[in-house]
């Protein structure tokens, strides 16, 4: 892929600086029609941003920046190296980044989509690699840790959490398989813009995003990039708690995508060992004479938690069968029109 050049055609988005406020957005429509944006969610990122974008502007038309309620001088620096700025007058966290920077995407028209870390984490010129990716069929190409060929020195506590995460999003999204589930480094392609759509607020949101795309039938691949984790001041979070925050969120999309086997499973189990409880409590008795009230009482929640978990499962099966059904129906209505 060749280095671009700056497009004359943008030179009226370069530099902008607009707030998250509809009317402002509206501004946008079909500015970019067709185009590469490279684009990165910033919170007081003054240190790092400058050489990310420079680096960006390498290979793309335009660089988003969305800017997430930063103190410091992420936004001035940003505007004076011809970045397009949408502005959150609130912290929404990444989650709403994201959802910001798909939501501008599809107004502007982009034909293609880079996602990256503007603290310095990914480099630049990994983006040719992503953006083939995108030309060779694929809709959403993830840059991965963990392929041959990738660089970075991932400390191990972090690759045991990645792994964790890897492992659940997986079994979420049911045919998913990927190396690097929660890498942020990704391209999307003009399906994939259109059928993503966020609605976590927390680094969840990567998860959410390919478990869509494998809904949405879209073709994911992998490439491998280089990260850097030498560089201070790139997480406030602690990564335990982090983690386990991430994975929460996971697990309540698996309950609301798959309720049978998330809820179904153990609420079976529970209706088992409540039965076999009850059964050896009335044997005993109507046998030795001895009643086992503990045995009895444990049965008898044993046996309302699994019916409650059953009946859970299979309303929220219900539900969800409901609701893919009137979706594909309104697909289909549409179309048709």
């Amino acid at each position: 892929m060749q280095e671009r050049g700056v497009h004359p055609g943008y030179a009226p988005l370069r530099g902008r600086v607009l707030t998250d406020d509809p009317a402002s957005l509206a501004t946008l429509t079909g500015c970019a029609e067709g185009q590469t944006i490279a684009a990165m969610p910033a919170y007081n990122e003054e240190q790092y941003i400058a050489k990310t974008i420079v680096g960006a502007y390498r290979y793309v038309d335009l660089v988003l920046v969305i800017d997430d309620g930063s103190s410091d001088a992420t936004v001035e620096i940003a505007q004076a190296l011809g970045a397009l700025v949408i502005r959150h007058r609130t912290n929404l966290g990444y989650g709403g980044a994201l959802r910001t920077i798909f939501s501008v995407s599809r107004t502007l028209g982009a034909g293609a989509l880079v996602i990256l870390d503007s603290d310095g984490q990914h480099s630049p010129d990994d983006l040719p690699a992503l953006l083939n990716g995108l030309e060779e069929g694929s809709d959403v190409v993830i840059g991965s840790r963990f392929l041959d060929g990738s660089k970075g020195d991932i400390p191990a506590y972090r690759k045991v959490g990645m792994k964790v995460l890897d492992t659940a999003t997986q079994f979420a999204g049911g045919d998913l398989k990927v190396s690097d589930s929660q890498s942020g480094f990704r391209a999307y392609g003009r399906r994939a813009i259109g059928a993503v759509h966020v609605t976590g607020e927390g680094m969840s949101a990567g998860s959410e995003i390919l478990i869509q795309a494998a809904d949405a039938g879209l073709a994911i691949s992998e490439v491998p990039i280089t990260v850097r984790y030498d560089i201070e001041g790139t997480s406030s979070e602690n990564p335990v708690s982090h983690g386990v925050g991430v994975l929460m969120n996971i697990v309540r999309l698996i309950s609301l995508r798959r309720p049978l086997v998330f809820f179904g499973i153990p609420g079976a189990l529970f209706t088992g060992v409540g039965l076999a409880a009850e059964l050896y409590a009335f044997s005993e008795f109507y046998q030795a004479g001895q009643f086992h009230y503990i045995v009895f009482t444990g049965g008898i929640f044993s046996l309302m938690l699994g019916l409650l978990l059953v009946t859970t499962g299979l309303i929220l099966y219900s539900l969800v069968e409901i609701m893919g059904s009137q979706k594909q129906c309104s697909g289909g209505n549409s179309n048709g029109l």
